[in-house]
């Protein structure tokens, strides 16, 4: 397969000023993508989340994996905001050949551990509209044009498999309902995507080394193991590269039509295409979160990366 097997495609990872996004978006231009990157925070203005990450810093991550990048700032509860910056893609590059569903973007934690009568009303609701309604507004706008190119792949990123969220209460109602409803989404843009030649993914990076959870942990990429003197489970963590690895592979796949309507992790896709993380490991994450973690075992990874 060539070096580069997604030179001419152009990429859309919305969300991607940080984390998965972020991680997705260099992939995707390592393969050799055009990538429009989307998020609310730039180095003029700071989103709700207060982070120091900018889209403008992924567009040049992108630029120097090989790809070409280009930030464009969007809040994508807007219609009229995303309507335009589908228009832009069309404008400038003529076609859309990825999207990926990533935003997320709610500062804060969910109230863990609440019943829906004990959570905040105003944060359980905003989840909803910036973890759901971004999604649907998204798809909405961007498919009539990746569409018009056959071969189509939208990814919906969530957080576990169908199977795991299908037995697990995920700790918060709204939070819980919010992963539900992406999946959901996957489900039903296959069907619809489906006479267009075009796939629908529902992916699940594991347990995500983000730069919130590294300074969460007081670590760095460099040496996030330190964290496991803690929490020892955080041995089986991936980078966001990782699952950006996940999305370039199935992007790359000429018959990435075999996904269609499934749920996939990270984990699973690297034992079918091969790729590795950037240590060289395959994190199985939710085989591991299933066979050792939720069963109150002492962690160890052996086995599982």
């Amino acid at each position: 397969m060539s070096e580069k097997p997604l030179t001419g495609k152009v990429a859309l990872v919305t969300g991607a000023t940080r984390a998965a996004g972020r991680g997705t978006a260099v992939q995707l231009g390592a393969a050799g993508a055009t990538v429009y990157v989307t998020g609310r925070t730039t180095r003029a203005q700071q989103s709700e989340m207060k982070r120091p990450e900018t889209i403008e810093e992924t567009a040049e991550l992108v630029d120097a994996a090989g790809g070409h990048g280009i930030a464009v700032q969007a809040d994508h509860t807007d219609p009229e905001q995303v309507r335009a910056l589908v228009d832009r893609i069309e404008a400038e590059q003529g076609a859309l050949h990825i999207l990926v569903n990533d935003i997320w973007g709610q500062s804060g934690e969910p109230d863990w551990n609440k019943t829906v009568w004990e959570s905040d009303l105003d944060s359980g609701l905003r989840l909803f509209r910036l973890g759901v309604e971004t999604h649907a507004i998204t798809s909405h706008f961007a498919l009539p044009l990746l569409i018009k190119s056959p071969g189509g792949l939208v990814v919906e990123m969530t957080d576990g498999t169908n199977d795991y969220n299908a037995t697990n209460y995920r700790v918060s109602f709204f939070y819980d309902v919010a992963k539900g409803a992406v999946s959901r989404m996957a489900f039903a843009l296959a069907h619809e995507l489906a006479p267009h030649q075009a796939t629908a993914v529902l992916l699940s990076p594991g347990w995500l080394r983000s730069e919130a959870m590294l300074d969460g942990f007081g670590v760095t990429e460099a040496n996030w193991r330190d964290a496991t003197k803690a929490i020892p489970h955080f041995a089986i963590s991936e980078s966001p590269s990782y699952v950006g690895r996940a999305v370039a592979a199935l992007a790359a796949d000429p018959e990435v039509a075999r996904w269609n309507g499934k749920s996939v992790s990270s984990g699973e896709l690297a034992k079918v295409y091969g790729f590795t993380d950037l240590d060289g490991s395959q994190p199985d994450a939710w085989r591991y979160i299933v066979e050792v973690q939720d069963p109150g075992k002492p962690a160890d990874a052996t086995g599982y990366r």
